[in-house]
């Protein structure tokens, strides 16, 4: 065996698993920076959450409202006037004592 081959395998001996180590810190350590839950991404996560977290509230109010309206056109308690109100706006009628005032409206 030359020398040569000797002394490179006495290195990779003696040096080998601490390559080996240090490119796995190296690895991961990189991923830990930039990967998709690394710290470099943390500022849009949070930013993610804090658009998620409006966007929930938006619609819990939503579904309580919805749910209170849904309760007044119930059988148990059917509010006449919101009944009437709903029957005309969808159906377009007036009552015989109102006053209907007809109002142009201007493009744009």
């Amino acid at each position: 065996m030359p020398w040569r081959v000797a002394v490179v395998l006495a290195l990779c001996r003696t040096y080998g698993l601490t390559a080996f180590l240090a490119a796995g810190i190296f690895y991961f350590g990189f991923h830990m920076l930039t990967g998709e839950r690394g710290l470099l991404s943390a500022r849009q996560r949070q930013l993610t959450l804090a658009e998620k977290t409006q966007e929930l509230s938006q619609l819990r109010r939503e579904r309580l409202e919805l749910e209170s309206r849904a309760r007044l056109l119930s059988d148990k308690s059917l509010s006449a006037d919101l009944l009437e109100e709903r029957a005309r706006s969808l159906l377009g009628y007036v009552g015989p004592r109102d006053y209907v005032i007809r109002v142009q409206r201007q493009a744009g």
